[in-house]
């Protein structure tokens, strides 16, 4: 560890600081009265080896003013973000998995889950008596939302201050290393969401000792962070070490790196580029996947060597195949879906090529959008018809079987699970569960109160939920209820309702696992399309070695005439 606390192989325990604006920094230690004045070195960096700590000790460090604050690269916080640190040796723990070399990209089905309301418990080991039920749905990948500390006791992830520590509300280090062995003997993958565009807004203390971490490029979320300018070194090293650090000391899969776009780089090596290859370097001989979310529809950084492996990024959300399949079965039309409305071209081009934006200008944006992305294979695009964001971010959290009728959900369903592009579903979604997915977190003071203002606002500047902010029908995002009614009950598997829907989509992974998944490493370029009425279209894949791929779909209650397949 470059940073933080590590216990070294003679039992001693050294602590590094990187604190450039300081002159002088102590590190409290449960039981040393006093502290430890730390070592200045050069390059603004503070340590000190010592044999009065041993893992399981709390420390902090202490300003020059007094201000006690956590390591910010704590890999445990028993209390919260403001309190202390706890050392932790990982070669404590015992592994069991050294056979597992992960799964090919073209055998990825996603599931993404939040921890906190993916069980009643809302942690990694409750997680773990559920991973049976993935297996037999069919899915091959589990994809975490983020879980680097947050303030308070539930949040997205997406406020995270403390990225090498996961939140003390799912447990304790070694119960999400029992969750990845768990998974990989059941030959799931395991990948993580994290976020290193910005940090969370409470509990992050770096811009007293280190404000070289931050710009003054500003995020929607808050201060960007800084990869470029003469002082970024230990920033970038902070972050790609935090990625390296999943892989290695966790056993993950993989990662998907958030909002990318606000992720930005000056430099001669974009960070981004440094990342994915320090990433695949640190695990020679395995199959890590590494996911991108870019709103911009970027696809420089999805390109494949000669051989067709991913010289960086294996794939991207594809937020165009969502949002022309949601203005297709739903008719809504405001905000960004004002660009899809009334177009299936745009609905088949995404389906077809994965960006229905490839450079052209966006009504939504008042910009070009997107670069070419034609000559990607299909799998350098995930698809999904529900996630955290597009049900989160409704007024109410409603799922997608809430909104429109079961015949339109399977017909979208179907589309995106038989597609060549890698599926995505979000928890619960396979059963049509009756939980909704709204936001919610646990601020405190004038930050909760900004939070819970913010977003009424947000929901009365759009048409359809205008009306409910005016009668404040909005959940409240600080309220536990709100986190509570998020939460899936299982016990609605036992409903045949439920019970029908979830057979329905293990029927289609299935169909999907035994015909779609042999073809894909023989579709290394996109399709064509054709439209055939109003969200109705043919799409064709040409294989590798002769014969092609079909899709004839229609998403309209009209009928629509498809020509006969020809190879």
């Amino acid at each position: 560890m470059p940073f933080g606390a590590e216990v070294t192989p003679g039992g001693l325990v050294r602590f590094r600081l990187w604190a450039p604006a300081l002159q002088s920094v102590t590190l409290e230690l449960s039981g040393v009265p006093g502290g430890i004045e730390m070592e200045q070195r050069d390059g603004g960096w503070f340590e000190t080896i010592t044999d009065r700590a041993h893992a399981g000790s709390n420390y902090r460090y202490r300003l020059p003013s007094g201000m006690r604050v956590p390591d910010p690269a704590s890999r445990h916080q028993p209390v919260d973000v403001h309190g202390p640190s706890v050392v932790v040796d990982p070669a404590a723990y015992r592994w069991h998995d050294a056979d597992w070399r992960g799964r090919p990209w073209v055998e990825a089905v996603l599931y993404e889950l939040h921890v906190g309301t993916f069980t009643r418990e809302g942690t990694f080991r409750a997680a773990i008596e559920r991973l049976d039920h993935l297996v037999a749905l069919g899915v091959t990948a589990i994809e975490i939302m983020p879980i680097a500390e947050f303030a308070g006791a539930r949040n997205w992830g997406y406020d995270g201050v403390l990225q090498f520590a996961p939140d003390r509300s799912y447990g304790i280090p070694d119960d999400l290393k029992d969750f990845v062995q768990a998974a990989h003997r059941r030959h799931l993958m395991v990948m993580l969401d994290v976020v290193y565009n910005h940090f969370g807004p409470e509990g992050n203390y770096l811009h007293l000792y280190a404000p070289q971490f931050f710009t003054d490029r500003h995020t929607p979320w808050g201060a960007g962070v800084n990869f470029d300018d003469h002082a970024a070194k230990p920033v970038r090293e902070f972050f790609i070490h935090n990625a390296v650090y999943w892989i290695e000391e966790f056993h993950l899969d993989g990662l998907r790196l958030d909002a990318a776009q606000m992720i930005t780089d000056s430099s001669p090596q974009h960070v981004l580029r440094e990342l994915a290859e320090r990433v695949r370097a640190s695990a020679p001989g395995r199959e890590v996947h590494l996911v991108l979310e870019n709103s911009d529809n970027d696809a420089t950084l999805l390109d494949r060597n000669s051989n067709a492996r991913p010289r960086w990024y294996d794939a991207q959300w594809d937020d165009d195949s969502h949002h022309a399949l949601h203005v297709a079965l739903t008719g809504e039309h405001g905000g960004y879906y004002a660009d899809y409305t009334g177009s299936t071209e745009k609905l088949g081009r995404a389906l077809a090529e994965g960006f229905s934006y490839q450079g052209e200008y966006s009504d939504f944006w008042k910009a070009k959008r997107g670069n070419p992305c034609r000559h990607l294979p299909p799998v350098a695009f995930i698809s999904f018809l529900q996630n955290h964001d597009q049900v989160g971010n409704r007024a109410f959290g409603e799922r997608m079987h809430t909104l429109v009728s079961r015949e339109a959900v399977r017909a979208a369903v179907t589309m995106y699970m038989l597609l060549p592009q890698v599926p995505m579903l979000f928890m619960g979604e396979e059963w049509a569960a009756a939980q909704p997915f709204p936001f919610f977190c646990d601020f405190q003071g004038e930050l909760g109160e900004a939070v819970r203002r913010g977003r009424r606002e947000e929901f009365a500047r759009h048409e359809e939920f205008a009306d409910a902010a005016a009668r404040d029908e909005i959940p409240d995002p600080l309220a536990l209820a709100t986190f509570v009614s998020a939460k899936l009950d299982w016990d609605d598997l036992a409903r045949p309702a439920h019970a029908e829907w979830l057979d329905w989509y293990k029927r289609l992974l299935r169909r999907r696992r035994d015909s779609i998944t042999p073809l894909l490493s023989r579709i290394v370029a996109c399709g064509t399309y054709e439209v055939r009425g109003n969200a109705a279209v043919s799409i064709r894949w040409k294989l590798e070695g002769g014969g092609a791929l079909f899709l004839d779909a229609n998403l309209s209650p009209a009928v629509a005439r498809f020509p006969p397949a020809v190879g």
